[in-house]
């Protein structure tokens, strides 16, 4: 890591899921023997696979509308769709009481990357990790301790940084030292849920209507939350304009998780001048 490098800069960058370290030695990252979507909060200090990475302060934040679980039950399972809850924002311009609605307040999950260069020489690959955590107490209650991330089974549910500061330490490899970050990992309680149709259960669906809440029946019926009417009302507004609206309002889930178009050249550039040098981040000078 370049000691003149600004680690407070944040590159947004497009990586592929499923980390692939960069002492990786065989010509093709698919022959790796192991699952490496998601780390496991408890070990990422311990496996290879992560910890080299994460002590050179290789630390990321994957973004998401939110994530599935899926409750058992004697019919079946209830997939249900967890997200951070969504609020109207009061404007000072208008009458007083109007509201808008500034989009949807994106999951920001706590990520590992790393940088895999072929054997033989090539184009760098970009590729990262979920970290997660035990399941907070609201989640347990679909499913203890079995949280799934749009198909992939992670045992736990991910580890969601909530709010700026949070967001600004765990990028910040510099001015935040590893074991300082890694405190920042704990499961959140700020967090809502609404069960959706079993219409996600496949992988080939991404549509509006994997999120849209749905009712269940009187005995087992989960009660509407402020999130989810909001929800549904930004749906069904996007719905109501023309072919060319909808497809500019509604969100883009072609995955789960959203990845961004290819980074710029110079975003790019930013992000390699933090790995030319190896080793744990030199720490920022402090003030007295």
């Amino acid at each position: 890591v370049r000691k003149d490098a600004d680690s407070s800069e944040r590159v947004l960058m497009d990586m592929r899921w499923g980390l692939v370290p960069s002492w990786f030695k065989k010509d093709d990252p698919s022959k790796m023997l192991f699952n490496t979507s998601n780390c496991r909060s408890d070990t990422m200090l311990k496996k290879s696979s992560y910890k080299g990475a994460l002590l050179k302060g290789k630390r990321c934040v994957v973004l998401a509308d939110g994530f599935y679980e899926w409750q058992q039950q004697s019919g079946g399972k209830q997939p249900y769709f967890i997200y951070f809850p969504q609020t109207k924002d009061t404007v000072a311009e208008g009458k007083e009481g109007d509201e808008e609605w500034r989009g949807w307040r994106l999951l920001t999950m706590a990520g590992i990357f790393d940088c895999w260069e072929p054997p033989a020489g090539g184009e760098m690959l970009y590729t990262y990790t979920i970290i997660t955590v035990d399941a907070s107490k609201d989640v347990s209650f679909i499913h203890h301790r079995q949280v799934r991330v749009r198909g992939v089974a992670a045992g736990w549910m991910p580890a969601i940084l909530d709010g700026d500061e949070a967001i600004r330490k765990w990028l910040d490899f510099a001015e935040v030292p590893t074991q300082e970050a890694v405190k920042l990992i704990q499961p959140t309680e700020n967090i809502v849920f609404h069960p959706v149709s079993t219409f996600v259960n496949s992988v080939r669906n991404n549509a509006p209507e994997c999120l849209a809440p749905i009712e269940l029946g009187a005995t087992k019926e989960v009660k509407t939350t402020p999130s989810s009417k909001v929800m549904l009302g930004w749906l069904k507004k996007s719905q109501e304009g023309s072919p060319q609206k909808k497809e500019n309002d509604l969100p883009r889930w072609t995955s789960q998780f959203i990845h961004s178009p290819s980074p710029k050249k110079t975003s790019a550039g930013i992000l390699q001048q933090w790995l030319e040098k190896e080793g744990e981040p030199a720490a920022k000078k402090r003030k007295a």
